[in-house]
């Protein structure tokens, strides 16, 4: 009997029809290398109220293979259910449709066969696998256990590609398995140098392709790694495939990629692959809160590993591609197997296939589905709502408007010594357990009869105190998120953070089964309160707030303190308010506390600015000087242009260099003046380049034209009649300096800055945030300046 019983992790998931019933598909990396398993015969299952049965069994055929059963499971209405067991899942989903034009609702027929057998046992992406019978590496009809404490050993290769201007591919490169190699088009150079990697030469373009397929298939890597890898090289790949008629079978087992669109975003691509991950690196740093201004391969590198390897803008980077192509391709090679090392160590320096790894570990989710925050909401939830009794609602059966966002508390502008700040931890998964808002819970508090059974949410809502899933769930991964800090697992900690954050804002997205403004605000408003009543505990112990949002309060000490005794006394205040809570939710509601709110900073100075042209304070937009965790002084910025990336390096130089002669008690005037003439007189020229997004292709914008598409219809424009290719039909980043004929791009510059511009759009705004509330301008600076001429 060859062996079955192995641990593994998901790589992918698949499923298919056939005569005898759906079979599903995983691909498992184990210790003793990649398994698939199979599973035939399973049975898809989806749910109808037991009053439409008739109505059913007269769509039914007799040898449709549909099976109708009684169940003990109820409608969020109350009303009793069937099951309906299909042994095809499309026969489910074709009655699901006929149903529906005939005003009959069958409840989950969305849920596909992977994810039901999956998150019916749950199993997230850890498996143990018991019995069955295995031939090679396929283990058939095995039963699945989860193992959550399993984590792979996955093999990675990082992928890239160059090619012409109008997407001829040159070069393949490929960094990973213990390989460093390059598949370049083209006969080797009589003279080439040597190298420190391989680097074979092919004859056609089909060639390179088919040396790609074998590499894969000999190296058999888990992980495919890339920059932009879907959108840009696998694509070109693909388009080159198809063009020299070469199949791409970057898939175990010599599978091709199973290209959909993404339903909401044209031109958008998904690439599965059969028993690999894709991972783009891109939306890798994006699913682990990673911010940067720009994404490109070129600025991450430098800011992650101090390097890059930049050979010019766009039009110059592929001019020197052309060249190398032409007359040096052992440097092309190079420059290719470059772009491969640099995405390799940005995945090593965030930890990101950690991340990934725990991500998937923690939603249920393939590895690579980035995002996805409904579908890890119903793969935790479902299943215990089962168990309690109930089948899920449908997307649409509740409607509604938006709910209530997070409280803010006005602010008050001005210059503060000593503001500390405390902030609720995790407050919207705090108030979940502790108030118990669950879907479930709200169906059951509602028809409860007895008050003492259930806990009085806001707006008249009702949940009860002992039938509820929420809850439990959050606690759970609350835990785990605890004993991850404890154990220093900061990717596992911070998967847990995204998907217990998720919640709320899921239960309020309209494409979410549990969709319920009701529930949102039941979260939300109760935030509303607990702010509200912050501040009166706070106010009652003789200190000022000067601003609230959402779970964070910040409180002026009225007087400066010294770093340490400011520290103090925000932990005193964090105490005091948690031990309030605590008493009054026990002694008034019968709930156990679960909310803690905690020191997060002190600001030995701190700044809140006025909203531009008024004199209120700004909302999510402060600048404050603090003792980091090294004991180093570091200026914090939120929401303030040197924070944003759709403001000049001009603009953001200025403030950083005005907030730290101000956060210091130094003069600032002839700061002022002296930035403001030497922007005049053309000394900060390399500080005046916008950097913006085109969100959509050029052609959608028609009645408010932004400067930036302005520029960007310029800069085409230069490039058609410089016989190059478009850059922007598409959208993009465009680069752009404001002169005295408008808008214009680097690659096409023909007027004169426009030096007013900037002194009034530019430096005049943030000057006059700042400087307002201490009863100056910048007007008033730079007009006294201009008046000694």
């Amino acid at each position: 009997m060859t062996h079955t019983d192995y641990t593994g992790f998901i790589l992918t998931r698949h499923w298919r029809d056939t005569p005898g019933g759906t079979e599903l598909e995983f691909w498992l990396a184990t210790d003793a290398g990649p398994r698939k398993v199979r599973l035939s015969a399973q049975t898809s299952v989806a749910f109808a109220e037991a009053a439409n049965r008739s109505a059913i069994e007269g769509q039914i055929a007799a040898d449709a293979g549909i099976e109708l059963r009684e169940l003990q499971l109820k409608t969020f209405q109350q009303q009793p259910v069937i099951g309906v067991y299909a042994s095809r899942y499309k026969q489910l989903t074709a009655l699901e449709r006929a149903l529906r034009d005939h005003g009959v609702k069958l409840y989950e027929a969305d849920i596909r066969p992977p994810e039901r057998y999956l998150m019916e046992r749950f199993i997230t992406a850890g498996v143990h696998t018991e019995g069955g019978h295995a031939s090679g590496n396929i283990i058939q009809n095995c039963k699945l256990k989860p193992a959550p404490d399993y984590r792979p050993k996955l093999k990675m290769v990082s992928l890239d590609i160059e090619t012409s201007a109008y997407e001829d591919l040159y070069s393949i490169a490929l960094e990973g398995c213990g390989q460093r190699q390059v598949y370049m088009l083209g006969v080797p150079p009589a003279d080439a140098p040597a190298v420190d990697f391989d680097l074979e030469y092919c004859a056609t373009p089909r060639q390179l392709i088919e040396r790609l397929n074998s590499w894969m298939a000999r190296h058999d890597p888990d992980v495919v790694i890339g920059w932009n890898v879907v959108q840009f090289d696998l694509r070109v790949l693909q388009k080159n495939a198809d063009k020299y008629k070469v199949p791409l079978a970057l898939g175990r087992e010599g599978k091709a990629i199973e290209w959909r669109e993404h339903p909401g975003k044209q031109g958008y691509l998904f690439a599965p692959v059969a028993g690999r991950i894709i991972l783009d690196g891109i939306d890798a740093l994006k699913a682990a809160s990673w911010l940067f201004p720009s994404y490109s391969l070129e600025n991450v590198a430098q800011s992650m590993l101090g390097e890059g390897k930049n050979i010019g803008d766009d039009y110059d980077k592929m001019a020197e591609i052309e060249r190398r192509f032409q007359h040096d391709k052992p440097a092309l090679a190079l420059y290719n197997l470059k772009d491969c090392e640099l995405v390799t160590r940005i995945f090593e320096q965030a930890n990101l296939l950690a991340f990934m790894i725990e991500r998937a570990t923690v939603t249920g989710l393939q590895a690579d589905h980035l995002g996805g925050s409904i579908a890890a909401f119903n793969h935790h939830y479902l299943p215990r709502m089962h168990r309690e009794g109930y089948v899920a609602p449908n997307v649409g059966d509740v409607s509604g408007g938006a709910s209530p966002g997070g409280f803010v508390i006005d602010s008050r502008p001005g210059l503060y010594d000593s503001v500390v700040v405390l902030d609720y931890k995790s407050l919207y998964p705090s108030i979940i357990r502790t108030f118990l808002v669950d879907p479930v819970g709200l169906v059951e508090g509602e028809s409860a009869g007895n008050p003492d059974d259930v806990v009085q949410g806001v707006n008249g809502t009702l949940f009860s105190r002992d039938k509820h899933c929420l809850p439990a769930i959050t606690t759970e991964i609350w835990k785990q998120r605890d004993a991850a800090k404890k154990a220093g697992n900061e990717p596992l900690s911070t998967a847990l953070k995204l998907l217990m954050n998720s919640f709320c804002g899921v239960l309020g997205a309209s494409e979410c089964r549990f969709f319920n403004p009701r529930l949102v605000a039941s979260v939300t408003l109760r935030g509303h309160q607990m702010l509200k009543q912050t501040r009166q505990l706070v106010e009652a112990k003789g200190y000022d707030v000067i601003y609230g949002d959402t779970d964070s309060i910040f409180i002026w000490l009225k007087k400066e303190y010294a770093n340490e005794e400011a520290l103090a006394i925000g932990q005193d205040l964090a105490q005091y308010i948690n031990d309030w809570w605590r008493t009054m939710l026990k002694e008034k509601h019968g709930l156990e506390c679960h909310l803690e709110i905690e020191l997060d900073t002190h600001y030995q100075k701190f700044f809140m600015p006025t909203i531009r042209g008024t004199d209120m304070g700004s909302k999510k937009r402060y600048a404050g000087l603090t003792i980091n965790s090294k004991g180093e002084e570091e200026v914090i910025y939120r929401g303030l242009e040197v924070a944003r990336s759709d403001w000049t390096p001009l603009a953001q130089q200025f403030q950083q260099g005005l907030f730290k002669r101000i956060f210091k008690d130094q003069p600032y005037q002839e700061f002022v003046r002296d930035y403001a003439e030497k922007t005049l007189s053309g000394q900060y020229d390399d500080l005046l380049v916008y950097r913006k997004r085109l969100r959509q292709p050029l052609s959608e914008y028609k009645v408010n034209v932004p400067p930036q598409v302005r520029a960007a219809r310029i800069a085409d424009e230069y490039n058609l009649a410089q016989r190059r290719p478009q850059r922007y039909q598409n959208g993009g980043w465009i680069s752009y300096v404001m002169t005295t004929g408008g808008p214009e791009p680097l690659e096409a510059l023909r007027s004169h800055i426009d030096y007013e511009h900037y002194l009034t759009k530019q430096l005049q705004p943030i000057a006059d945030s700042i400087l307002l509330p201490m009863n100056d301008s910048f007007t008033s600076l730079t007009t006294a300046q201009a008046s000694l001429f």
